[in-house]
């Protein structure tokens, strides 16, 4: 009997190898008569190789972290290949705002049922190869992201409460945004690039946030201490609440053609990877250029704003 469904999986060695869920999901899909190749991604591995007879294949996994799972639909980028994430990194954020749980049954069950969907990818230096699915930015939140890299093993998701102890005065940066053409100078801590908005326990960085809309939102953190942030996380918790606020200590905007400057240079990340460059940095959004496997073919969206993007 020939296969259902021909999967290709893609499983990074640093996340959750050692968590059965994978190998239970595995079992799963060959229940459903799925036939499975698994290829590993190892430090340094190169992804076009991985991928290199990938049109063989109905689905390719990628089972990691949020960086795995960035990673992987950017090198699928324009392919129309649908990609299903199997969540094993520390976060999983893009996992939390798809609702894609961490149930082994299910998600064969999604895998082969699912509907593919296509949405928008955000692209940091076009000549440099590195997109994302979620937030990137420069400035504090790449801070805390590096801080938190030893700890994570630890201590899971208070490995980013901890960084944010250790760094309580960030550096605050004078910032040149060129949005689609116009200019704008600021201050702040960090100008993040956003294309679905829940962050860490669910918070909603924005509201009316989009990642079929086909820009990003770009939200410069005004504030200069981890305490001036207390205002803008209670707007959040409030945001998951259903009611709606403003974002005190944010200017929220939204472009497709991005170019960051600042004074000082800062670290960047990625989908929750630093990577090796710091500020000047640019970016756009491709839009519907990743195909994502979503229950019900649907993409969860936050409620529209209201009028006005500076907060």
């Amino acid at each position: 009997m020939l296969a259902e469904m021909n999967i290709l999986m893609l499983a990074n060695l640093r996340a959750g190898l050692g968590n059965p869920v994978l190998y239970d999901y595995v079992q799963a899909l060959g229940a459903r008569d799925a036939e499975v190749t698994l290829r590993f991604i190892r430090e340094g591995s190169d992804l076009s190789y991985l991928l290199r007879d990938v049109s063989e294949y109905d689905r390719v996994v990628a089972s990691g972290g949020d960086g795995t799972v960035s990673s992987v639909a950017y090198a699928l980028r324009n392919t129309g290949i649908p990609l299903m994430l199997h969540p094993t990194g520390t976060a999983n954020l893009f996992a939390h705002n798809v609702g894609i749980s961490g149930d082994a049954f299910e998600l064969a069950r999604l895998t082969i049922e699912g509907i593919p969907v296509a949405i928008d990818l955000g692209e940091l230096d076009h000549d440099a190869g590195v997109g994302f699915l979620m937030i990137a930015g420069a400035g504090f939140d790449a801070s805390i992201i590096d801080r938190a890299r030893d700890l994570k093993p630890l201590l899971g998701e208070g490995a980013y409460f901890v960084a944010a102890a250790q760094n309580l005065q960030p550096t605050v940066a004078t910032f040149i945004l060129r949005l689609d053409g116009r200019q704008i100078m600021t201050e702040g801590i960090a100008v993040m690039l956003v294309n679905l908005s829940h962050i860490q326990f669910d918070l909603p960085l924005t509201h009316g946030s989009d990642a079929q809309d086909g820009v990003l939102e770009v939200v410069v953190v005004k504030t200069r201490s981890v305490a001036e942030l207390l205002p803008a996380a209670w707007a959040a918790i409030l945001d998951r609440l259903g009611k709606h606020s403003e974002r005190p200590g944010l200017e929220i905007y939204s472009a497709r053609e991005i170019e960051i400057l600042s004074e000082p240079r800062l670290p960047v990340q990625s989908d929750g990877d630093i990577i090796d460059r710091q500020t000047p940095l640019r970016a756009r959004v491709l839009p519907g250029a990743a195909t994502i496997v979503l229950p019900g073919g649907l993409l969860p969206k936050d409620t529209p704003p209201g009028p006005g993007i500076a907060l």
